[in-house]
């Protein structure tokens, strides 16, 4: 992937940058979000470095150096990078295709592996969002978020990222065709958004992208009506202090919105 054109994350983030040993001490905080397992190969422990520190050019070099031992960190950088940082609508689209055939090769190489899984999702996610919505139909791709997204799920029960998008993919399935044809067609109920976004906030009360996609989910399957709950939820995540590069960008993301 070629990252020399790659904006430069911007935001001060000295204490992002975690040398040393600073880093695995901190794993379980930082990671408690995607349960991803401290790395043994140090290529890869430095690619999730750069990533921490919102240097995401570097980690996807990095991360790619070292073959697809290295899918969890590369997909991760390049999928934040693209929808944060990436202001050409073609390099996001490009970004996340070469992110799902990663994702892709990763579960075909290891099964049990939740963020190979969880990743595919994800990007296969912000992909529908960039391409049409009888695009995204025609390709299957809300099957196949959610068939991504339940396997990271039976094999990481405590994937707070996977238990958010798993919510907002109930919650979007019912703002976009209605309870009952939701309900009939792709088995998304209100119930179950509302289960998955409150499982990942008892997870990770700290990550800010808990709730703000706790109040997009609000939006999404009730509109005004909870419109007040869906900014409250806005604000919490706008007055967390962030740990990483993703979580500032995610708490600007929410201030800005506001």
């Amino acid at each position: 992937m070629d990252t020399a054109k790659w904006a430069a994350f911007p935001h001060e983030n000295k204490a992002f940058r975690y040398p040393g040993d600073k880093l695995a001490t901190a794993w379980k905080k930082l990671h408690r979000g995607d349960t991803e397992p401290l790395p043994d190969e140090a290529g890869i422990l430095e690619a999730w470095r750069h990533f921490h520190a919102g240097d995401f050019a570097a980690a996807v070099d990095l991360a790619e150096e070292a073959g697809l031992a290295g899918h969890a960190v590369a997909n991760k950088a390049s999928g934040i990078y693209a929808d944060y940082l990436e202001e050409s609508e073609e390099s996001k689209i490009a970004i996340y295709q070469a992110g799902i055939q990663r994702a892709e090769a990763a579960i075909a190489e290891w099964e049990d592996d939740a963020n190979a899984h969880y990743f595919h999702a994800f990007l296969l996610g912000r992909y529908s969002q960039s391409i049409s919505i009888a695009q995204a139909l025609a390709q299957g791709i809300g099957g196949k978020v959610r068939e991504s997204l339940e396997n990271a799920l039976s094999l990481s029960p405590e994937h707070a990222e996977a238990h958010t998008a798993l919510g907002l993919y109930h919650a979007e399935i019912i703002n976009k065709v209605g309870k009952m044809v939701g309900k009939l067609t792709y088995g998304a109920s209100a119930d179950k958004a509302l289960e998955h976004f409150e499982r990942a906030l008892e997870l990770t009360p700290e990550a800010p992208i808990a709730h703000i996609e706790y109040g997009n989910g609000l939006y999404l399957l009730f509109g005004d009506k909870r419109l007040e709950e869906s900014n409250a939820a806005y604000e919490k995540a706008a007055k967390i202090k962030p740990i990483d590069a993703m979580q500032k960008l995610d708490v600007e993301y929410a201030k800005a919105s506001l």
